[in-house]
């Protein structure tokens, strides 16, 4: 078919006759259904496809070979522009892009964010999992084999003689100072509490702590000084003050990683738990120097003290070693157990009735019984305390100065704990006046 067109013409359109000379008969005749259809290799008296004016002829056959020229057309117009003529005008030809961008692309100069200026790195901690933020390096791990209680529940690692020995000679030399005068015990107390801070600081400085030493150690002897000529009204000043020099200490650091909180703080800790808490001792010896109550007050509550904790922890140690089974805090030390509290407890309240009975200051059964009871709480948990911080030390003792017993810190830790409580129980019930 002559390019895909099919044509039909009714007859009415024309007048052809099956003999007609003019040759208006085209196609072929199809019947009614389709009537004629002219077929591209049939002759017609068609005229030839044209656009306006054009006199390029006829369209070329299609089974002719294509000439390669572009077809033209006429402008018949007027004159106007040829809307269609853009079309014909060559396009410039398409630009592949510098690089694919899918979505945003960051790096773009539009979207690139704005380089911040270099910082002071400085203040930067080290990212080494081994450094400590104290300043040192980080304690190594609690080894798995700890010790463990024997099957009878003893205690590992004291030397019973030595420790027997050693425990007499201090009785001896305190029962010697106060029979003397209070100023002889106060010179016990502080080189007891000088060198408890000079083991604590030592110790945590070979841990990879940095502490302010000297400004603890200073503090930790002047607090009972100033307990023992002021009262307890001068302690807040010495805390404040122990507090302000270390801070004032770590501004002179090169940079954080001296690690100012955590060594101020521990630091701090050291004063209040070595030096305030033991400054009670002084402010109960102090009370047989005011004047104010009986002269006989502050050493025969002292030594009453003294005897009841060291009545609780011979009675825990001798219970515990052969009959304790249950572990009062087994993470803080297996070998404390429920069973040593209880003995530690009972011969707390022998010694302390035996003793208070020939004293003429704590003469009412009741009072005793209150002290008895007060120092049995107190001293197992001052002994924990000390404990748990050696835990988390890695330690097993803060130092060695005392023959079987480790260090002054590990033979007193019991007291710093008691001594306050029996200083306001002092204070509340005045036995001096029943």
């Amino acid at each position: 078919m002559s390019d895909d067109i099919w044509r039909r013409r009714d007859d009415t359109d024309r007048d052809v006759t099956a003999g007609d000379a003019t040759g208006d008969e085209y196609g072929t005749d199809f019947g009614s259904e389709f009537g004629r259809i002219q077929f591209a290799d049939e002759p017609t008296n068609e005229p030839a496809l044209s656009f306006g004016n054009d006199t390029t002829g006829s369209l070329p056959h299609w089974t002719e070979p294509p000439t390669g020229e572009a077809p033209t057309m006429s402008d018949d117009t007027g004159g106007e522009p040829d809307v269609w003529a853009t079309f014909q005008q060559p396009s410039a030809p398409t630009q592949r892009p510098s690089r694919l961008t899918i979505g945003t692309d960051p790096t773009d100069e539009r979207a690139r964010r704005p380089v911040p200026p270099p910082r002071d790195s400085s203040f930067d901690m080290v990212r080494d999992p081994s450094y400590d933020i104290t300043g040192g390096h980080s304690r190594p791990q609690s080894r798995s084999s700890q010790v463990r209680r024997s099957s009878g529940g003893g205690r590992s690692g004291r030397d019973m003689p030595a420790a027997v020995s050693t425990g007499l000679i201090l009785v001896a030399v305190f029962v010697a100072a106060e029979m003397w005068r209070p100023a002889a015990v106060m010179v016990i107390v502080i080189a007891a509490l000088g060198m408890a801070a000079v083991e604590f600081f030592s110790k945590v400085t070979e841990k990879g702590y940095r502490p302010a030493t000297f400004a603890g150690i200073a503090a930790c002897v002047a607090a009972p000084l100033a307990a023992y000529w002021m009262g307890d009204g001068s302690l807040p000043l010495v805390i404040a003050f122990s507090f302000m020099a270390a801070s004032i200490g770590f501004i002179g650091a090169g940079s954080v990683q001296s690690g100012p909180m955590p060594n101020v703080a521990i630091t701090t800790m050291s004063v209040v738990w070595i030096g305030l808490l033991g400054s009670f001792a002084a402010l109960i010896l102090r009370m047989s120097v005011t004047g104010s109550v009986p002269a006989a007050v502050g050493t025969d509550t002292l030594f009453i003290v003294v005897a009841a904790v060291v009545a609780n922890d011979v009675g825990g140690l001798l219970v515990g070693s052969t009959a304790g089974r249950t572990p009062l805090r087994e993470w803080i030390s297996p070998n404390k157990t429920v069973e040593g509290a209880i003995g530690g407890t009972l011969l707390t309240f022998i010694v302390v009735i035996l003793v208070g009975t020939q004293s003429d200051t704590w003469n009412n059964m009741g009072e005793l019984l209150l002290l008895a009871l007060v120092v049995s709480i107190m001293a197992p948990l001052g002994d924990l305390v000390e404990s748990m911080f050696k835990r988390n030390l890695d330690v097993k003792d803060f130092g060695s100065v005392i023959a079987g017993h480790g260090g002054v810190l590990d033979r007193f830790d019991g007291f710093l704990f008691v001594l306050p409580s029996a200083y306001y129980l002092l204070l509340v019930l005045q036995p001096w006046t029943s």
